[in-house]
């Protein structure tokens, strides 16, 4: 038995996945259209601090973009844009006010964001850029610990038009289809809690055959539930951790759960020695159990949840990063996408009337999922360095199409202010 298993990289840092914000559908729109420290000559500031913004006809900047220099302090909301126009521009957002802001461009009778600046600091300038069509528009300004303020109605003329817009999603929106997903999650434990005690009993009865045949069974339904791994927190590393990558690792008394299992499985392990890991593994099954009635996942974590389980399985699922030897990494990813499903199945009566492209994801979803499958055959997968090269690149390739859709999903279902 070799000391770590062969081609394992570094195992990811952390067992959960980290909430990071994705850009908005506006900003991934017109991504690349402004440049950074772009001179407005518009903007000239009286006084300091609460000064007002006098403003000038927009100017053309060195991007080669139309600016606007626009006011985003609560008692002048929006004040600034006089000479509407459509097309890509840039609105330069001075928060003149005390405090700082959250700013939007919205539809003022739908309600629908066209874009946002987070966070804008009392005396700074920050850019917005959109792709502006035709209709009624007004900035909507949300200084903290204040109400919401919104500024005039401007109507752009013409007949252009409009670029990609969302009505916000609340924190009241979302709890619904959170706690339904919980609810999901908390079945699939029970589910893992008899796969495991399977997988426990073969080693137990020295049916090494069969324990590897339990192992897969019970960890897909583990790598099925990936939207809940961030409110699992210590519980995820030890049923699903992956060992350092350092000589001996995979002896380490805290290398447990399945790929603990998982290495002495297909590494010539005797069953006796494997019987430890499978009780602690039944073990920590059980606390998760316990303890699940007792965890309330985020709301506002779900719609980054997806993106997030696809972005995990490509990164490490796709590479073999995660293979101890078993060379079921497709079926993890397989996995994985059953459980990007079960997500955005609650989160679909929300998602379609904002995202246009909602049918195409469901497509590319099915179409992904139809690529692993050529890699099933009856009991077994395909290792990944047995994959064809043509097959090899349209799970590749699909992979892709489900991260760049899945992006204005995360931008969607971040919460956001309204009053």
């Amino acid at each position: 038995m070799s000391a770590e298993p062969d081609g394992i990289a570094p195992p990811p840092p952390g067992t959960g996945p980290s909430r990071s914000r994705r850009p908005p559908m506006w900003q991934v729109a017109a991504a690349g259209l402004a440049v950074a420290g772009a001179v407005t000559a518009a903007v000239l500031l009286s006084g300091s601090g609460g000064g007002t913004v006098e403003h000038s006809a927009p100017a053309t900047a060195a991007d080669g973009l139309r600016h606007t220099a626009v006011d985003a302090s609560t008692g002048s909301c929006g004040r600034g844009w006089i000479r509407p126009k459509t097309g890509t521009q840039v609105f330069d957002l001075r928060n003149t006010g005390a405090n700082a802001t959250e700013v939007y461009l919205t539809d003022p009778h739908s309600g629908k964001v066209y874009g946002e600046v987070e966070g804008l600091a009392p005396g700074i300038t920050r850019p917005m850029v959109v792709d502006l069509g035709s209709g009624s528009y007004a900035f909507k300004c949300l200084q903290e610990d204040t109400d919401a303020v919104t500024g005039p109605t401007v109507v752009v003329p013409g007949t252009v038009p409009r670029g990609p817009a969302a009505v916000p999603v609340t924190q009241h929106d979302l709890i619904p289809p959170t706690l339904a997903y919980q609810k999901w999650v908390g079945d699939r434990i029970g589910d893992l809690g008899r796969g495991v005690k399977a997988l426990e009993a073969d080693i137990d009865g020295g049916d090494l055959a069969a324990a590897r045949r339990d192992w897969l069974s019970a960890h897909l339904v583990y790598e099925r539930m990936g939207a809940a791994y961030g409110t699992f927190g210590d519980a995820d590393g030890a049923i699903n951790g992956t060992a350092a990558r350092t000589p001996g690792a995979v002896q380490d008394p805290d290398f447990t759960g399945f790929h603990r299992i998982e290495y002495g499985l297909w590494h010539g392990a005797s069953a006796a020695s494997l019987r430890t890991p499978a009780a602690k593994l039944v073990g920590d099954v059980k606390a998760l159990d316990d303890d699940w009635s007792q965890e309330r996942m985020d709301p506002a974590d779900m719609g980054l949840r997806a993106h997030e389980i696809v972005e995990n399985a490509e990164q490490f699922e796709l590479t073999g990063r995660t293979d101890y030897g078993s060379g079921t990494n497709l079926a993890t990813a397989r996995a994985n996408l059953d459980g990007t499903k079960e997500l955005l199945d609650r989160l679909n009566s929300l998602l379609v009337p904002r995202d246009p492209g909602a049918a195409k994801l469901t497509a590319t979803l099915k179409r992904a999922e139809a690529d692993l499958d050529a890699a099933h055959h009856g009991d077994t997968w395909t290792p990944l360095d047995r994959l064809a090269h043509d097959q090899r690149q349209r799970i590749n390739a699909d992979f892709g199409d489900l991260l760049e859709q899945l992006a204005p999903v995360a931008a969607i279902f971040d919460v956001r202010r309204t009053a």
